[in-house]
Parts: C-alpha cells; structure tokens; sequence
C-alpha cells in the first residue's frame, strides 16, 4: 500500500475542516466564516477541494476525480510532497541536476538532505545508480528543464519497477513534446505521481495553478495537509475557462513548436553559436562561445535571457524561452552584432 511511504504521524493527522467541507448541498445561507456579507462575488472563500476543477480536469485527463489534485503551482506540490514523505534530518531526496533548482530548494527548507545524481552526456538519468539509492522520494523532470529533452519512457519505467520510494515526474512541459504523458502509467505503478501546470502551454503562469494526478490515498494526503484553501476562486475560474478553451490551448502549443523549431534553425547558423541542443519544450538550452558576454549583450538590449552556464554539464550555456516572432526575430538581430 502506497500509505507505507507516508511520514507516520501524517496517517493520523486531523486535519483543518471549514464548514464548507462539513456542508455539500445546494447555496444556502452562509454564516459560518465570519465573511463580509456584501461585496463584488469575491467577498465568499472558495471551495477548499475546486471540486469543479478537479472534475473538469478528471474529465480532460481520463482519470478517476479522486487522483486529481490543484495546487497553487507545482511548487506548492513540490512542497507538499517533501512534507508528505520525508522525515526532516533524516530521510532524503533524489535530484538529476541539471534539473529544476526548486526540488532542492524546497527540501533545504524543510532541513531534508538532497542526493544528487548527475545525468548522462545524454541528459538521460542513470538508472543502475538510481536503483541503488535509499531516497525517500525522486524528482524526475521529462522533459527536463534546463535541458530541454524528453526522458526516455523505458527509462521511466525502468525507475519505477526498481525504485523503492516514491517518484514524481514533472510534465510542465509535456505539452510540447511528442512523447506521451506518464498520467497512463498510475493504475500500474502506486508508487508515481505526476505534476503538470497551467503556466506553460495554457499560458496562466499568473494565475498560480499546478495540478498533481496520482494515488487516491496520495491525493487524500494532500488534502489532509494543505492549506485550507489553497486556490484562489480566480485562479479556478481561469482554469476552468482555459480547459474550455482548449482547442485556443492547441493552436498556440502548435505555433511555439514551430517558431521553437525555427529559432533553433537560426541560431544554429550564427559564429557566436557552438551547439543548440534538441528540445521537447518551449525553450532552447544554446551552447554559445562566450556566454558570458552573450548575456550581458541581450541584458543591455533589454533581452532577458537565463544563464544556466554554472551547472553541471552546461558550460557555456543560455536557456532561451520561446517568444512570440517578433520576440525571436528581435533576439537574431541583437546576436549577429556580436
């Protein structure tokens, strides 16, 4: 049972209970909170669980609403899922730098020690060094940012077979590869949970909305040890008219590929230039001759760029979002003055 990995006294844990989660039937009369009766449909908190939310996203994922959980951006998640199954002082992560940095920062903040095992040449985890690992939770980032490029789906498997503990494969990105979603895979491995996010191809970054598809019992701990209310009504309505709009979602997902492929096209042909490395997301890893001084020569054309040059394995390199054509075009022109 996947309850085993859980920090013990979470199994027991009470938690905080509003009376909108003690009442499920239609509107009535609202007295419980100490709200301001009048205001502008903003003066009521939201529902603490965005059970319509978490249905309309049940329903866009093909899974059952009892593995969906929202969360205010996955670092949120990130956070959750380290005061979850880690013991502060005495359990540990796992990270493949060069990876997100908030893994690493989330789990400093709650005093958990963080193992790190350094991908391929490839960008590909290691997974006989994996295996071997007693982390209590692995964070595996497919496609993986900063780099660009897409796990290899046996790979994944081969982790999630091997690995005692638990697994949480970020897909902020997944929209932008070709390859499939590891939401398929929960019914066979109890052990996965899969962080997605609206900030990317939905293009709500300022709305702050993550989501996380796993276990049930998992998704039943989240909402034991979250924030009472965790999501902003706002933020859920934006949400919920994105995924209304997600045919919009599909033709903008469409254009970024195809000024994402473009671009690499072109920086691929500039002297100051030595490597673009593949990608599966809505960003470029380059490679550049002196990236120190390519940066400070778009910082001051006001092009902001970010240096991923002093992690392992990326010398010299620059991460590079995706922007509209007029933003690419305008990031050429500033590189062939170098």
């Amino acid at each position: 049972m996947v309850e085993r990995y859980f920090r013990k006294h979470i199994q027991g844990l009470k938690p905080y209970s509003t009376a909108r989660d003690e009442y499920s039937g239609p509107p009535g009369v609202f007295m419980d909170a100490n709200e301001n009766p009048f205001g502008q449909g903003l003066n009521r908190y939201p529902d603490p669980r965005q059970l319509t939310l978490r249905n309309a996203l049940a329903r866009l994922k093909g899974v059952n609403e009892a593995a969906v959980f929202v969360g205010s951006g996955s670092d949120e998640i990130i956070d959750l899922l380290i005061r979850l199954f880690c013991e502060p002082g005495k359990d540990s992560v796992l990270i493949l730098p060069p990876t997100y940095g908030m893994y690493e920062v989330a789990s400093a903040a709650h005093d958990v020690k963080v193992e790190k095992i350094l991908l391929a040449p490839d960008f590909q985890p290691d997974v006989e060094k994996i295996l071997k690992s007693e982390a209590k939770l692995l964070f595996l980032c497919s496609p993986n940012n900063p780099t660009g490029n897409l796990i290899n789906p046996e790979i994944v498997e081969a982790i999630l077979k091997g690995f005692n503990g638990i697994v949480a494969i970020d897909e902020a990105y997944i929209d932008f590869s070709v390859g499939d979603t590891s939401i398929g895979l929960l019914d066979k491995y109890h052990n996965l949970i899969v962080l997605q996010t609206f900030s990317k191809a939905f293009g709500l970054a300022a709305v702050r909305v993550g989501l996380a598809f796993a276990a049930p019992a998992i998704i039943a701990a989240f909402d034991r040890i979250k924030l009472p209310y965790n999501l902003g009504d706002l933020s859920a309505r934006a949400a919920l008219r994105a995924i209304e709009r997600k045919d919009k979602k599909a033709k903008q997902v469409q254009a970024i590929v195809r000024y994402r492929n473009a671009l690499a096209a072109q920086l691929g042909r500039l002297p100051c230039v030595d490597k673009v490395f593949p990608s599966d997301a809505n960003f470029l890893l380059v490679r550049f001759v002196d990236a120190r001084t390519t940066f400070d020569h778009l910082i001051a054309r006001g092009i902001i760029v970010r240096d991923r040059s002093g992690q392992p394995l990326l010398g010299g390199c620059l991460r590079i979002s995706v922007g509209t054509a007029q933003e690419n075009r305008k990031l050429i022109e500033a590189l062939k003055l170098l």
